[in-house]
């Protein structure tokens, strides 16, 4: 692979990632080449962020992404200042957001809706990036992309099963599966499917690219010949109200040795994290030798730094 300058040669043309298609074709493509580069040869990255200073804030709880943002930041030679709690509720979210605007070089947000997402990149000049919201998941799905890339090697042709529910991970793994010429397929109870609206915007994005779209309510069809089974919790933070209700709609769409059996030989199975082992994958799956899930929370280190480099 050919070896990438530590400058990006290219830069985001949208000012913010606050979903999933603020990212151009060529951009994604070439953000996974260069999260590549960057795994490959961190030293020389080690400066690119030098006398930058990004402001992280977190709304909801957080391990990975919290931990990988904070790693790439400070790896890339910047600094990271952490809020936690709720946003626009002590003061409103138009005055944080000028406020920052005015000592940062960028935001990450971790929030419930997608929002706040918007009202911080409109009250801000800075880059904001959607660290998760209520609709979308983009770094969660960059580094998913970079594991499977990482496994099979071209991305095109491969047919990526979701299993689970119709939520923010599935929109982001659908909108960037299917530029990237990947089959996806959806898998999930009635009363869970994912929003029309993204699911609308998918479809013309695989009439693009060629690949195919399917959504279900069998999840084997949806598994069948798959290179990659994705699974995701069932009951998300906000939703615990609903655990009892979920956990009856979704018990036929546990990731076990029967489904897991239903695709390709060399297959692997992927998860956001954290997971319930026992409900919406079995601990077999989640421990057998092609379980890549601490592979994909590594490489939230890695295409979050190229994100950083292409936006800053």
């Amino acid at each position: 692979m050919t070896r990438l300058s530590h400058a990006p040669t290219v830069k985001m043309s949208a000012p913010d990632l606050l979903r999933d298609l603020d990212l151009a074709d060529e951009e994604l493509h070439y953000l996974l080449r260069l999260a590549s580069d960057v795994k490959r040869s961190p030293r020389e990255y080690a400066s690119a962020l030098a006398g930058k200073s990004i402001a992280l804030l977190f709304e909801k709880p957080s391990l990975r992404t919290r931990l990988t943002i904070e790693l790439a930041i400070k790896q890339l030679g910047g600094d990271s200042l952490s809020l936690e709690g709720p946003i626009g509720v002590r003061e409103p979210l138009k005055d944080i957001a000028r406020n920052l605007d005015r000592w940062v070089n960028g935001i990450v947000a971790r929030v419930f809706s997608q929002t706040t997402i918007e009202g911080l990149a409109e009250w801000s000049s800075v880059p904001v990036i959607n660290a998760l919201s209520d609709l979308f998941h983009p770094c969660q799905a960059l580094a998913d992309m970079q594991t499977i890339r990482e496994r099979f090697g071209e991305l095109d042709g491969l047919k990526l099963a979701f299993v689970g529910d119709g939520n923010n991970v599935a929109h982001s793994l659908m909108l960037t599966a299917l530029r990237l010429g990947m089959d996806f397929a959806l898998g999930c109870p009635r009363g869970y499917l994912p929003n029309p609206d993204i699911v609308a915007q998918a479809e013309g994005l695989a009439a693009v690219s060629g690949a195919s779209l399917v959504v279900t309510h069998d999840a084997a069809q949806a598994v069948s010949g798959a290179h990659a089974v994705y699974a995701d919790v069932w009951t998300s933070m906000g939703q615990e109200q609903e655990a009892v209700i979920r956990r009856r709609a979704f018990h036929e769409y546990q990731v076990n040795d029967a489904l897991f059996g239903l695709a390709r030989p060399d297959a692997v199975f992927m998860h956001c994290l954290p997971a319930k082992r026992g409900e919406e994958v079995s601990d077999a799956i989640m421990e057998c030798g092609r379980s890549v899930v601490f592979d994909q929370a590594e490489n939230r280190l890695h295409a979050q730094k190229a994100l950083l480099l292409m936006m800053l």
